[in-house]
């Protein structure tokens, strides 16, 4: 795999780990419901995603954010997921990235390569952690920078989801 698409995959790993460690510091930031649904939102996508680029033996069940009963239960649910991604991500071959995949969501048929649809995934995350950042501020919270160049220049460090 090429890599700046290893690169966005740490990164977004770090960029959510990040997110998550904020906006458990911030109570009413936890307790909002419009975040929990993006959160759920989020993780919920990039499983499909894993699923849907890999092997497709084992769709995913669709959830909700009913139900996982705390945030931090909400919080393993996103871990595995980038457990999912890593383990999808270790088998890909640059004959995979070139193929062509069908994404089965859509209404009417729409197909592109696996490395593109790798970029979408990351792209969607980080489009939703945007609107998280505006929320949590919102509530008085501070959004963590979390840019692919600050990623960078902090030396790209690993996730780090107990901060």
């Amino acid at each position: 795999m090429n890599q700046l698409l290893q690169d966005m995959y740490v990164h977004q790993e770090w960029a959510d780990a990040e997110h998550w460690r904020a906006i458990r510091a911030w109570p009413a930031a936890r307790d909002s419901e419009p975040l929990r649904q993006r959160l759920h939102h989020i993780h919920q996508v990039q499983r499909m995603f894993a699923w849907a680029l890999g092997d497709r033996t084992a769709r995913p069940t669709p959830t909700t954010p009913a139900d996982f009963a705390t945030f931090d239960d909400l919080n393993v649910y996103a871990r595995r997921a980038h457990d999912q991604i890593r383990q999808m991500l270790s088998g890909l071959t640059a004959a995979r990235l070139a193929e062509t995949v069908v994404m089965p969501w859509f209404p009417t048929r729409c197909e592109l390569t696996v490395e593109s649809a790798l970029a979408q995934m990351a792209m969607h995350s980080h489009y939703h952690r945007g609107q998280n950042s505006l929320i949590l501020r919102e509530l008085g919270g501070e959004p963590p920078t979390t840019d692919f160049i600050v990623w960078h220049w902090k030396g790209r460090p690993a996730p780090d989801w107990a901060g």
